[in-house]
């Protein structure tokens, strides 16, 4: 992690963290419809939708055939908006003709699979970077469009800039941090909850 430490402000982050945690997963389909559920939710809404969610399905587990077997008045009843239950189907139709499967998805490169994975409607870049994050655990990737990151980089960096100038400079001070972007996204995001507001 040396190449880490080369810079300055995110050696202090890393000095003042707590050590990461893994959330690795093998289960790519039922990570995309937990984050499918949590967008723009609170963590605590995101948990109980879910929660009811998985208990329509045998042993909690919602097997994509059965998904797209699901009434939507039983999804509703669980708490899905309708827009909602569109993407959570199309995920289940996307694992149904097995285009998750775990061996074929931990071959891709990550460009590739944010590309395989985006091509199913409701499913984002960014949505498909925080899997690559946590579930897979790819140590080099940057979510340039993450608010929290934005935040973080702003103030231990002291950056001024917004929009597309703000995105290009984070991208050049994270060049610094390959091949392990990722860890010091983590970092960043933890030192949100660290530092003093």
């Amino acid at each position: 992690m040396t190449v880490l430490a080369q810079d300055a402000v995110l050696a202090a982050i890393i000095a003042q963290g707590q050590p990461l945690k893994s959330a690795k997963s093998e289960d790519l389909y039922f990570k995309l419809l937990s984050a499918i559920v949590s967008q723009q939710l609170s963590t605590k809404a995101a948990a109980t939708i879910f929660q009811r969610f998985t208990a329509l399905y045998p042993e909690a587990y919602p097997h994509p055939q059965l998904v797209l077997e699901t009434a939507d008045e039983h999804l509703r009843g669980a708490g899905l908006s309708f827009q909602k239950i569109g993407y959570v189907r199309n995920v289940a139709s996307f694992a149904a003709a097995g285009n998750l499967e775990h061996a074929a998805i931990d071959a891709m490169e990550d460009e590739v699979l944010i590309h395989h994975l985006t091509q199913i409607k409701g499913v984002g870049r960014w949505t498909v970077e925080m899997l690559l994050m946590f579930a897979l655990e790819r140590p080099d990737v940057f979510p340039v469009d993450d608010l929290g990151i934005q935040n973080a980089m702003k103030r231990h960096y002291g950056l001024q800039q917004t929009g597309k100038a703000l995105r290009l400079r984070m991208q050049q001070i994270a060049e610094g941090w390959r091949p392990y972007r990722t860890i010091a996204s983590k970092y960043l995001w933890q030192s949100l909850h660290n530092t003093p507001k």
